[in-house]
Protein backbone atom coordinates (compact mmCIF):
# COMPACT_ATOMS: atom_id res chain seq x y z
CA UNK A 1 0.00 0.00 0.00
CA UNK A 2 1.78 3.35 -0.67
CA UNK A 3 1.88 6.06 1.87
CA UNK A 4 -0.35 9.07 1.09
CA UNK A 5 0.53 12.54 2.83
CA UNK A 6 -2.47 15.01 2.80
CA UNK A 7 -2.14 19.12 2.82
CA UNK A 8 -4.90 20.09 4.81
CA UNK A 9 -6.99 18.91 7.79
CA UNK A 10 -10.21 20.32 6.62
CA UNK A 11 -13.28 18.22 6.30
CA UNK A 12 -12.26 16.88 3.01
CA UNK A 13 -8.89 15.64 3.76
CA UNK A 14 -9.94 14.00 7.23
CA UNK A 15 -13.00 12.64 5.30
CA UNK A 16 -10.27 11.37 2.82
CA UNK A 17 -7.91 10.03 5.37
CA UNK A 18 -10.20 7.83 7.02
CA UNK A 19 -11.44 6.62 3.55
CA UNK A 20 -7.75 5.45 3.03
CA UNK A 21 -7.15 4.31 6.54
CA UNK A 22 -9.54 2.08 6.78
CA UNK A 23 -8.64 1.16 3.19
CA UNK A 24 -5.57 -0.09 4.78
CA UNK A 25 -3.40 3.22 3.63
CA UNK A 26 -0.70 4.74 5.54
CA UNK A 27 -1.60 8.17 6.09
CA UNK A 28 0.02 11.40 7.47
CA UNK A 29 -2.29 14.76 7.32
CA UNK A 30 -0.18 17.81 7.78
CA UNK A 31 -2.48 21.22 8.55
CA UNK A 32 -1.47 24.86 9.07
CA UNK A 33 -3.41 25.61 12.12
CA UNK A 34 -2.08 25.36 15.53
CA UNK A 35 -5.46 23.47 16.46
CA UNK A 36 -7.74 21.19 15.01
CA UNK A 37 -11.47 23.77 14.76
CA UNK A 38 -13.83 25.16 12.24
CA UNK A 39 -15.42 28.08 12.18
CA UNK A 40 -18.98 28.58 9.87
CA UNK A 41 -21.96 27.75 10.77
CA UNK A 42 -24.60 25.11 9.21
CA UNK A 43 -23.48 22.52 6.57
CA UNK A 44 -25.80 20.48 4.63
CA UNK A 45 -25.11 16.37 4.03
CA UNK A 46 -27.39 15.22 1.21
CA UNK A 47 -27.51 11.29 0.74
CA UNK A 48 -24.64 11.15 -1.93
CA UNK A 49 -22.10 12.02 0.96
CA UNK A 50 -23.52 10.84 3.70
CA UNK A 51 -23.46 6.89 2.23
CA UNK A 52 -20.02 8.00 3.02
CA UNK A 53 -20.09 8.66 6.65
CA UNK A 54 -22.10 5.92 7.12
CA UNK A 55 -19.41 3.46 5.42
CA UNK A 56 -17.00 5.56 8.02
CA UNK A 57 -19.67 4.68 10.80
CA UNK A 58 -20.22 8.11 11.58
CA UNK A 59 -24.62 7.79 10.28
CA UNK A 60 -25.97 7.62 13.59
CA UNK A 61 -23.54 10.61 14.95
CA UNK A 62 -24.98 12.62 12.04
CA UNK A 63 -28.20 12.03 13.11
CA UNK A 64 -28.09 12.45 16.12
CA UNK A 65 -26.59 16.15 15.93
CA UNK A 66 -28.19 17.19 13.11
CA UNK A 67 -31.28 17.52 11.65
CA UNK A 68 -33.29 16.07 9.00
CA UNK A 69 -35.27 18.72 7.40
CA UNK A 70 -38.64 18.06 5.70
CA UNK A 71 -38.35 19.82 2.38
CA UNK A 72 -35.88 21.93 0.30
CA UNK A 73 -38.88 25.42 0.11
CA UNK A 74 -37.85 28.72 -2.53
CA UNK A 75 -39.95 31.42 -1.32
CA UNK A 76 -40.32 35.03 -2.14
CA UNK A 77 -38.17 37.69 0.31
CA UNK A 78 -40.98 39.69 1.83
CA UNK A 79 -44.39 37.61 1.29
CA UNK A 80 -42.75 34.70 1.65
CA UNK A 81 -44.59 32.97 -0.96
CA UNK A 82 -43.93 29.39 -1.51
CA UNK A 83 -42.78 29.47 -5.42
CA UNK A 84 -42.01 25.71 -5.36
CA UNK A 85 -41.01 22.59 -2.74
CA UNK A 86 -39.69 19.42 -2.50
CA UNK A 87 -39.82 16.78 -0.34
CA UNK A 88 -36.40 16.10 1.99
CA UNK A 89 -36.76 13.78 4.88
CA UNK A 90 -38.21 10.09 4.26
CA UNK A 91 -38.54 10.75 0.60
CA UNK A 92 -34.75 11.26 -0.06
CA UNK A 93 -33.58 8.35 2.25
CA UNK A 94 -36.43 5.88 0.55
CA UNK A 95 -35.69 7.46 -2.84
CA UNK A 96 -31.26 7.50 -2.41
CA UNK A 97 -31.06 5.09 0.34
CA UNK A 98 -29.61 7.63 3.02
CA UNK A 99 -30.72 10.92 4.58
CA UNK A 100 -31.04 14.66 4.35
CA UNK A 101 -29.21 15.92 7.21
CA UNK A 102 -28.45 19.79 8.61
CA UNK A 103 -25.69 20.10 11.09
CA UNK A 104 -23.05 22.51 12.30
CA UNK A 105 -19.29 22.79 10.60
CA UNK A 106 -17.85 22.38 13.74
CA UNK A 107 -19.85 19.18 14.73
CA UNK A 108 -18.98 17.62 11.48
CA UNK A 109 -15.68 18.63 11.70
CA UNK A 110 -15.13 16.95 15.15
CA UNK A 111 -16.84 13.50 14.32
CA UNK A 112 -14.68 13.27 11.14
CA UNK A 113 -11.53 14.53 13.07
CA UNK A 114 -12.04 11.75 15.89
CA UNK A 115 -12.87 8.99 13.21
CA UNK A 116 -9.30 9.91 11.86
CA UNK A 117 -7.64 9.84 14.87
CA UNK A 118 -9.21 7.01 16.39
CA UNK A 119 -7.97 4.59 12.68
CA UNK A 120 -4.41 6.52 13.73
CA UNK A 121 -3.63 8.86 16.75
CA UNK A 122 -0.92 10.71 15.63
CA UNK A 123 -2.47 11.39 11.90
CA UNK A 124 -2.90 14.85 12.24
CA UNK A 125 0.43 16.89 12.05
CA UNK A 126 -0.25 20.49 13.72
CA UNK A 127 1.79 23.79 13.04
CA UNK A 128 3.06 22.45 8.85
CA UNK A 129 2.16 25.44 6.60
CA UNK A 130 2.61 24.09 3.07
CA UNK A 131 5.81 25.49 1.43
CA UNK A 132 6.22 23.25 -1.74
CA UNK A 133 7.05 19.52 -3.14
CA UNK A 134 9.21 17.64 -5.37
CA UNK A 135 8.00 14.21 -7.14
CA UNK A 136 10.59 11.42 -8.83
CA UNK A 137 9.65 7.95 -9.90
CA UNK A 138 10.65 7.27 -6.53
CA UNK A 139 8.16 9.35 -4.19
CA UNK A 140 7.40 12.70 -3.14
CA UNK A 141 8.57 14.94 -0.68
CA UNK A 142 6.71 17.64 0.74
CA UNK A 143 8.46 20.83 2.53
CA UNK A 144 6.91 23.17 5.15
CA UNK A 145 7.43 26.47 6.09
CA UNK A 146 8.73 25.26 9.75
CA UNK A 147 11.27 23.58 8.06
CA UNK A 148 9.90 20.00 7.75
CA UNK A 149 9.78 17.36 5.30
CA UNK A 150 7.51 14.76 4.39
CA UNK A 151 8.29 12.03 2.33
CA UNK A 152 5.12 9.42 0.82
CA UNK A 153 4.19 7.44 -2.53
CA UNK A 154 1.46 10.27 -3.09
CA UNK A 155 0.50 14.02 -2.46
CA UNK A 156 -2.96 15.24 -1.93
CA UNK A 157 -3.29 18.61 -1.62
CA UNK A 158 -6.79 19.71 0.21
CA UNK A 159 -5.50 22.50 1.40
CA UNK A 160 -8.62 24.79 0.43
CA UNK A 161 -9.20 27.89 -1.68
CA UNK A 162 -5.85 29.02 -1.16
CA UNK A 163 -3.87 25.84 -1.96
CA UNK A 164 -0.26 25.74 -2.35
CA UNK A 165 -0.05 22.29 -4.07
CA UNK A 166 -2.87 24.03 -6.90
CA UNK A 167 -0.82 26.75 -7.25
CA UNK A 168 2.83 24.84 -7.42
CA UNK A 169 0.74 22.66 -10.22
CA UNK A 170 -0.99 25.00 -12.30
CA UNK A 171 -0.39 28.44 -11.49
CA UNK A 172 -3.01 30.96 -9.38
CA UNK A 173 -6.61 29.81 -9.53
CA UNK A 174 -7.97 33.88 -10.67
CA UNK A 175 -10.90 34.56 -8.31
CA UNK A 176 -13.67 36.86 -9.83
CA UNK A 177 -15.95 38.44 -7.35
CA UNK A 178 -19.61 37.70 -7.77
CA UNK A 179 -20.74 40.94 -6.74
CA UNK A 180 -22.34 38.93 -3.53
CA UNK A 181 -21.62 39.51 -0.01
CA UNK A 182 -22.99 36.42 2.45
CA UNK A 183 -23.77 37.39 5.86
CA UNK A 184 -23.78 34.62 8.48
CA UNK A 185 -25.59 34.15 11.74
CA UNK A 186 -26.03 31.52 14.23
CA UNK A 187 -29.51 32.09 16.61
CA UNK A 188 -30.84 29.83 19.97
CA UNK A 189 -34.25 28.76 18.87
CA UNK A 190 -35.50 29.74 22.28
CA UNK A 191 -34.89 33.89 21.58
CA UNK A 192 -37.06 33.43 18.63
CA UNK A 193 -40.95 34.42 18.93
CA UNK A 194 -43.77 32.21 17.85
CA UNK A 195 -44.58 31.22 15.46
CA UNK A 196 -41.20 30.11 14.17
CA UNK A 197 -40.15 29.03 10.55
CA UNK A 198 -41.06 25.00 9.88
CA UNK A 199 -38.35 22.72 10.27
CA UNK A 200 -37.36 22.50 6.31
CA UNK A 201 -34.39 24.31 4.30
CA UNK A 202 -36.16 27.83 3.39
CA UNK A 203 -34.83 29.96 0.45
CA UNK A 204 -36.02 33.59 0.29
CA UNK A 205 -35.74 34.72 -2.89
CA UNK A 206 -35.57 38.41 -4.17
CA UNK A 207 -34.48 41.25 -6.60
CA UNK A 208 -30.40 41.59 -4.79
CA UNK A 209 -30.40 38.83 -2.92
CA UNK A 210 -31.29 35.71 -0.99
CA UNK A 211 -31.02 34.07 2.20
CA UNK A 212 -30.96 30.80 3.90
CA UNK A 213 -32.53 29.38 6.92
CA UNK A 214 -32.13 26.12 8.20
CA UNK A 215 -31.69 24.21 11.80
CA UNK A 216 -28.68 22.42 13.34
CA UNK A 217 -27.94 20.72 16.58
CA UNK A 218 -31.19 18.52 17.22
CA UNK A 219 -33.30 22.00 16.54
CA UNK A 220 -32.06 23.82 19.23
CA UNK A 221 -30.35 26.40 16.66
CA UNK A 222 -31.45 27.91 13.79
CA UNK A 223 -28.85 28.57 10.96
CA UNK A 224 -29.09 32.33 8.81
CA UNK A 225 -27.10 32.76 5.40
CA UNK A 226 -27.97 36.10 4.07
CA UNK A 227 -26.57 36.98 0.43
CA UNK A 228 -26.61 40.31 -1.05
CA UNK A 229 -25.19 42.16 -3.55
CA UNK A 230 -22.86 44.65 -2.60
CA UNK A 231 -20.25 46.90 -4.45
CA UNK A 232 -18.50 46.93 -0.84
CA UNK A 233 -15.66 43.91 -0.94
CA UNK A 234 -14.13 42.69 2.06
CA UNK A 235 -11.77 39.92 2.39
CA UNK A 236 -12.68 36.46 2.07
CA UNK A 237 -12.90 34.93 5.00
CA UNK A 238 -15.94 33.60 7.10
CA UNK A 239 -14.37 35.45 10.24
CA UNK A 240 -14.51 39.15 8.97
CA UNK A 241 -16.97 41.02 11.29
CA UNK A 242 -19.10 43.54 10.28
CA UNK A 243 -21.49 46.10 12.40
CA UNK A 244 -25.27 44.36 12.76
CA UNK A 245 -26.49 47.24 11.82
CA UNK A 246 -25.46 47.21 8.42
CA UNK A 247 -26.57 43.33 8.16
CA UNK A 248 -29.93 44.93 9.59
CA UNK A 249 -30.04 47.46 6.44
CA UNK A 250 -29.14 45.20 3.99
CA UNK A 251 -32.36 43.17 4.65
CA UNK A 252 -34.95 45.91 5.76
CA UNK A 253 -38.38 45.28 3.88
CA UNK A 254 -37.90 41.39 4.23
CA UNK A 255 -40.33 38.71 5.42
CA UNK A 256 -40.88 39.15 9.08
CA UNK A 257 -39.26 35.97 9.87
CA UNK A 258 -35.74 37.52 8.66
CA UNK A 259 -36.41 40.59 10.53
CA UNK A 260 -37.17 37.81 13.48
CA UNK A 261 -33.89 36.06 13.13
CA UNK A 262 -31.64 39.09 12.42
CA UNK A 263 -33.01 40.85 15.84
CA UNK A 264 -32.20 38.06 17.59
CA UNK A 265 -28.71 37.49 16.56
CA UNK A 266 -25.83 38.41 19.01
CA UNK A 267 -25.23 41.72 18.13
CA UNK A 268 -21.21 41.21 17.86
CA UNK A 269 -21.63 38.08 15.79
CA UNK A 270 -22.54 39.22 12.20
CA UNK A 271 -19.75 37.50 9.93
CA UNK A 272 -19.85 38.91 6.44
CA UNK A 273 -17.54 37.08 3.70
CA UNK A 274 -17.22 38.44 -0.15
CA UNK A 275 -18.12 35.84 -2.22
CA UNK A 276 -15.41 34.92 -5.11
CA UNK A 277 -15.70 32.13 -8.48
CA UNK A 278 -13.12 30.38 -9.91
CA UNK A 279 -13.78 28.41 -12.33
CA UNK A 280 -13.55 25.03 -12.28
CA UNK A 281 -9.84 23.30 -13.96
CA UNK A 282 -10.40 20.49 -15.60
CA UNK A 283 -6.87 18.54 -14.72
CA UNK A 284 -6.22 18.50 -11.33
CA UNK A 285 -2.62 16.28 -11.15
CA UNK A 286 0.90 15.34 -12.13
CA UNK A 287 2.75 12.25 -11.58
CA UNK A 288 2.02 11.63 -8.07
CA UNK A 289 0.18 14.58 -6.69
CA UNK A 290 -2.97 15.48 -7.36
CA UNK A 291 -5.97 18.10 -5.56
CA UNK A 292 -9.29 17.03 -3.39
CA UNK A 293 -12.03 19.75 -2.75
CA UNK A 294 -12.03 22.87 -2.82
CA UNK A 295 -8.29 23.48 -3.85
CA UNK A 296 -10.03 21.22 -7.55
CA UNK A 297 -13.28 22.72 -7.06
CA UNK A 298 -13.95 25.64 -5.15
CA UNK A 299 -17.84 26.41 -5.48
CA UNK A 300 -20.06 29.22 -4.33
CA UNK A 301 -22.63 28.13 -1.40
CA UNK A 302 -25.67 28.45 -4.00
CA UNK A 303 -26.32 24.39 -4.34
CA UNK A 304 -24.91 23.14 -0.55
CA UNK A 305 -22.72 20.66 -1.92
CA UNK A 306 -19.28 22.36 -1.65
CA UNK A 307 -18.34 20.07 1.47
CA UNK A 308 -20.30 17.19 -0.27
CA UNK A 309 -17.98 16.92 -2.98
CA UNK A 310 -14.59 16.98 -1.32
CA UNK A 311 -16.49 14.08 0.78
CA UNK A 312 -17.11 12.50 -2.62
CA UNK A 313 -14.00 12.98 -3.55
CA UNK A 314 -12.76 10.96 -0.84
CA UNK A 315 -14.13 8.00 -1.39
CA UNK A 316 -13.51 7.51 -4.99
CA UNK A 317 -9.89 8.33 -4.90
CA UNK A 318 -9.86 5.27 -2.30
CA UNK A 319 -11.35 3.20 -4.92
CA UNK A 320 -9.56 4.08 -7.57
CA UNK A 321 -5.95 3.23 -5.70
CA UNK A 322 -7.37 0.03 -5.07
CA UNK A 323 -8.70 -0.57 -8.75
CA UNK A 324 -5.82 0.78 -10.83
CA UNK A 325 -2.43 -0.78 -11.14
CA UNK A 326 0.32 1.83 -10.23
CA UNK A 327 -0.51 5.22 -8.60
CA UNK A 328 0.10 7.59 -11.70
CA UNK A 329 -3.11 5.17 -13.65
CA UNK A 330 -5.03 5.37 -10.33
CA UNK A 331 -5.14 8.99 -9.85
CA UNK A 332 -5.44 9.45 -13.42
CA UNK A 333 -8.58 7.05 -12.88
CA UNK A 334 -9.90 9.34 -9.53
CA UNK A 335 -9.25 12.44 -11.68
CA UNK A 336 -11.42 11.30 -14.73
CA UNK A 337 -14.28 10.52 -12.80
CA UNK A 338 -14.65 13.35 -10.81
CA UNK A 339 -13.89 16.20 -13.10
CA UNK A 340 -17.36 16.39 -14.97
CA UNK A 341 -19.18 15.69 -11.70
CA UNK A 342 -17.40 18.37 -9.43
CA UNK A 343 -17.67 20.61 -12.68
CA UNK A 344 -21.33 20.51 -13.45
CA UNK A 345 -21.67 21.44 -9.30
CA UNK A 346 -19.59 24.38 -9.77
CA UNK A 347 -21.61 25.92 -13.40
CA UNK A 348 -25.06 24.61 -11.50
CA UNK A 349 -23.82 26.67 -7.88
CA UNK A 350 -23.13 29.82 -10.13
CA UNK A 351 -26.63 29.28 -12.10
CA UNK A 352 -28.48 29.23 -8.86
CA UNK A 353 -26.74 32.92 -7.78
CA UNK A 354 -28.80 34.23 -10.99
CA UNK A 355 -31.79 32.10 -10.23
CA UNK A 356 -32.41 33.25 -6.61
CA UNK A 357 -31.52 37.07 -7.78
CA UNK A 358 -33.94 37.63 -10.45
CA UNK A 359 -35.03 40.88 -10.81
CA UNK A 360 -38.68 40.78 -10.12
CA UNK A 361 -41.62 38.66 -8.51
CA UNK A 362 -43.00 37.77 -12.21
CA UNK A 363 -39.24 36.71 -13.13
CA UNK A 364 -39.01 34.33 -10.45
CA UNK A 365 -42.86 32.64 -10.88
CA UNK A 366 -41.70 32.10 -14.33
CA UNK A 367 -38.11 30.85 -13.67
CA UNK A 368 -39.75 28.25 -11.16
CA UNK A 369 -42.79 27.23 -13.34
CA UNK A 370 -40.47 26.10 -15.92
CA UNK A 371 -38.24 24.31 -13.74
CA UNK A 372 -38.36 21.24 -11.52
CA UNK A 373 -35.62 21.81 -8.78
CA UNK A 374 -36.42 18.63 -6.83
CA UNK A 375 -36.46 16.68 -9.87
CA UNK A 376 -33.51 18.06 -11.74
CA UNK A 377 -31.60 17.29 -8.73
CA UNK A 378 -32.73 13.98 -7.35
CA UNK A 379 -32.03 12.77 -10.73
CA UNK A 380 -28.39 13.45 -11.11
CA UNK A 381 -27.39 15.01 -7.34
CA UNK A 382 -28.46 13.45 -4.77
CA UNK A 383 -28.73 10.04 -6.68
CA UNK A 384 -25.22 9.52 -7.16
CA UNK A 385 -22.94 6.86 -4.42
CA UNK A 386 -19.06 7.51 -4.45
CA UNK A 387 -19.13 4.05 -3.18
CA UNK A 388 -20.99 2.14 -6.01
CA UNK A 389 -20.68 4.70 -8.94
CA UNK A 390 -18.97 2.81 -11.64
CA UNK A 391 -15.45 3.92 -12.51
CA UNK A 392 -14.38 4.15 -16.17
Amino acid sequence: MPKIIIAGAGLGGLAAASCLMQAGHEVEIYEQAPALAEVGAGIQISANAFHVMRHLGLGDDLLRLGVRPGAYVFRLHDTGEVLQRFSLSAEHEAQHGAPYVQLHRADLHELLAAKARSLKSDVVRLNHRMASFTQNAAGVEARFDNGAVARGDILIGADGLKSVVRRQLWGDAPATYTGDGAWRLVVPVERLPEPRLDPVMSVFMGPGGHAVCYYLRSGSLLNFVGIIETDDISEESWTLRLPWEKLKADFAGWHPAIQQIIDCGDKDQAFRWSLHNRAPIRAWGQGRVTLLGDSAHPTLPYLAQGAVMAIEDGAVLTRALGMAGNIEDALKLYERNRVERTARIVEQSTFNRALFHLPSVQAMRDAFANRNEGEDRNAWLYSYNPLTVELV
